[in-house]
């Protein structure tokens, strides 16, 4: 179990919390965007620190873009 009373573990979660904000309202507004109601539940209700948001924006909604395109 992670002693979150210690200054050092409050610094992580902060700087964890600030890393994965950002990466997540991102996704999210291009998802609800995109009217792509499954990608905005599963990077809702999942905390992968960023990892699927960042794959979202960088992968899967760039190759819906170029299927839309051909």
């Amino acid at each position: 179990m992670i002693d979150l009373t210690s200054t050092e573990n409050q610094f992580i979660l902060i700087l964890l919390i600030v890393w994965t904000l950002p990466w997540k309202g991102l996704a999210l507004w291009k998802s609800a965007q995109r009217k792509e109601k499954w990608w905005f539940i599963a990077m809702l209700l999942t905390n992968t620190l960023g990892v699927l948001e960042i794959l979202y924006l960088y992968i899967f909604s760039k190759r819906n873009d170029k299927q839309k395109v051909d």
